[in-house]
């Protein structure tokens, strides 16, 4: 069981940010990533939906003997995080927590802002993660279209500042000095971010907070991984187009990723798709 690898999940590359500080901290782990691209994104969907998105996913991943299930989904954390752990007997970890007490040691006006999804903002997820730091006032804001920026491989312009003013005004105008990014594709327009909301505002991702979550799982339940192999990093995506994730990964991430497999779960049926699928074996990263 030690040897298994890891199982990341996300709506499509924002989890990539989750996957890479996992790996930066655990080098030794191998690592199973899928991103539900044929899904992304879920910040607009139903949350009963997202809950089956979500659950055929981590189904497939469990499937795979994943040791552990990293939920690099925000809106998906918020819909199904205690279905998850009730369902599956290896541990889960989300990325809502992380970043909320992150954000707490790290504010110094104790105002504190959270953009994120349609479907996570409204969920009140972070609303309740925060209510165990009663002296925090919490300002949020949906943001739908960032995803929407980062899927389509854009994280900087003229449009997306513009959008970006629009969207942060509001906390702005709050005066938040720390801002939680509620979604991890929005990593990817940190500059952007940054930009609008100026110096003096710090910035929270979930994506290192997370991975060391995962670190403390391992250590404390015995699970770390031997060292008589590399390991080994396997990337999965239930859309129509391995090469559009591979592209988007190469430009938001780098060529560290050098394939990605098509994969059918019970939420999509790729059994019509002219080409076949790409195995992932990569060692070296």
């Amino acid at each position: 069981m030690t040897d298994a690898p890891i199982g990341i999940f996300d709506s499509g590359v924002g989890g990539l940010t989750v996957a890479r500080a996992i790996k930066d901290q655990l080098p030794n782990e191998s690592i199973l990533y899928i991103g539900d691209t044929a899904h992304s994104p879920y910040g607009s969907k139903k949350i009963a939906d997202v809950r089956g998105f979500a659950l055929d996913v981590l189904d497939d991943l469990v499937a795979q003997d994943v040791k552990l299930l990293v939920i690099a989904c925000n809106t998906a954390s918020a819909a199904m995080l205690r279905d998850a752990r009730e369902r599956y007997s290896v541990p889960v970890i989300e990325v809502i927590q992380p970043a909320v007490r992150r954000a707490v040691v790290t504010t110094r006006n104790q105002r504190v802002g959270v953009i994120g999804t349609v479907g996570t903002v409204n969920s009140r997820a972070y609303n309740d993660a925060f209510a165990a730091a009663p002296q925090i006032s919490l300002f949020s804001q949906a943001c739908p279209r960032f995803v929407e920026f980062v899927e389509a491989g854009v994280t900087t312009g003229a449009e997306l500042l513009a959008v970006a003013e629009e969207y942060l005004a509001p906390l702005r105008a709050a005066e938040v000095d720390t801002l939680v990014l509620g979604c991890t594709h929005y990593p990817f327009l940190r500059g952007a971010i940054s930009y609008v909301m100026g110096e003096g505002v710090t910035l929270v991702s979930s994506d290192t907070e997370t991975a060391n979550d995962v670190y403390r799982v391992l250590v404390s339940q015995g699970l770390e991984r031997g060292r008589k192999s590399p390991p080994t990093y396997r990337y999965e995506a239930t859309g129509d187009s391995a090469e559009d994730f591979l592209a988007l990964a190469h430009r938001l991430i780098g060529p560290e990723i050098n394939r990605v497999e098509l994969i059918e779960t019970g939420a999509i049926n790729l059994s019509a798709l002219a080409s076949p699928p790409f195995s992932v074996l990569n060692p070296n990263h």
